[in-house]
């Protein structure tokens, strides 16, 4: 799978957590804190952030439930540095 197709993933499922309320590419880029134009780059596959993959591939390697407690501890972490 590559790295866009990921993201495309994501953009996705961030939206129906909004159940279904179209979020802009322009509001994605400001919750990730890139430029728009960077967005649109990796949604398209032009360009990826270097440790995108990397972290794809790392998290693969592990069980499903341990990657999910991963990913919340990472999510919650994040809330907390906001």
């Amino acid at each position: 799978m590559k790295t866009n197709d990921i993201f495309n993933l994501l953009h996705n499922a961030v939206e129906s957590k909004f159940f279904g309320k179209k979020i802009s590419q322009r509001e994605m880029a400001d919750k990730l804190g890139v430029s728009m134009r960077t967005y649109q780059d990796w949604k398209l596959g032009n360009s990826q952030p270097q440790a995108a993959a990397a972290i794809f591939k790392m998290l693969g390697e592990l069980e499903e439930g341990d990657a999910l407690r991963l990913i919340q501890r990472i999510a919650h972490e994040l809330k907390d540095e906001k």
